[in-house]
């Protein structure tokens, strides 16, 4: 499988293209750096209107000098092409979309990652490094999901229910939530949200949506299903996150073998679009092996 149009186009440093997978779909992807270079996968999370540009931009523009990122549009999501036909559930989605993934990384000609996953991204992480240990060399989890019997706090509960009044208010609201220090965003929450209304309004964004968070198994992971998976993990989480509640963190933390948990304070959900320099240091030194 090969990149097919639009041909790459680059803003920031970052590369942007479509690549091929099966049935005629394509995922839209981000790059940094070059190919060879140690890899990173970024995954993003499951808000409606996200895009791996939203989601980490600011944080591979300084990341490109030393590793190779890899940030796509996870099938369903932004510029991404979607299921056909559609699967119900947040597990049966999850497993269609890291397949795809698996695909992307084998037409980029990728081998080995570490994968950095926000939010939903993080347990496609851990997903990921169920189904192909040999392909995850180490994993960051940010404000991840995955933990048995969470209940759902009431500002997630708004994040999947937005379809119900996709208004640019709601969407503004949502997005409010996702910060701790909002005096420090000054109009770039608004900016964000207007941002992301272009994509809701498309049918098939919400179709994904309503389907992911329908009737069907939640993706989460046993202590027993955590021991075993025993790769260098980074357990990050804003200590003031009121999407996912940090006992998820704790929980991954305590249950992953090779987990280090890292709490950003003065920090909500989105660690990092909230605090990027300081994140994107604990990621280098971590990729590194310096954390």
């Amino acid at each position: 499988m090969t990149a097919v149009a639009p041909a790459p186009v680059e803003r920031s440093g970052i590369r942007e293209s479509d690549v091929a997978i099966a049935g005629g779909r394509h995922l839209r992807v981000l790059e940094a750096g070059e190919p060879g270079m140690p890899a990173l996968l970024f995954l993003h999370g499951s808000g409606p209107g996200v895009t791996a540009r939203a989601n980490w931009e600011n944080v591979m523009a300084g990341l490109g000098d030393r590793f190779h990122c890899i940030a796509p549009d996870i099938l369903g999501f932004g510029e991404s092409s979607h299921a056909d036909p559609q699967p119900q559930g947040f597990k049966a989605n999850a497993e269609v979309r890291i397949d795809a993934l698996l695909q992307m990384l084998d037409a980029l000609g990728v081998s080995r990652v570490t994968v950095v996953g926000n939010s939903m991204g993080g347990m496609y992480s851990l997903r990921l490094c169920q189904l192909r240990p040999d392909l995850v060399e180490k994993m960051v989890l940010m404000g991840s999901g995955g933990m048995p019997g969470l209940a759902p706090t009431p500002q997630l509960i708004k994040l999947v229910t937005f379809f119900d009044d996709p208004s640019l208010e709601a969407m503004t609201a949502l997005l409010t939530e996702f910060v701790h220090d909002k005096t420090a965003f000054g109009d770039r929450i608004e900016d964000f949200a207007a941002g992301r209304m272009a994509l809701v309004t498309r049918p098939e964004i919400e179709t994904a949506h309503r389907a992911m968070f329908g009737e069907g198994e939640m993706l989460s992971f046993s202590p027993a299903e955590l021991a075993r998976l025993d790769v260098p993990t980074l357990v990050v989480h804003g200590r003031q996150d009121v999407i996912v509640p940090i006992e998820c963190s704790l929980y991954l933390a305590e249950h992953l073998p090779q987990a280090d948990l890292y709490v950003m304070n003065n920090c909500g959900h989105w660690t990092q679009v909230e605090q990027p320099d300081r994140f994107r240091t604990i990621l280098r030194d971590f990729a590194d092996g310096r954390l």
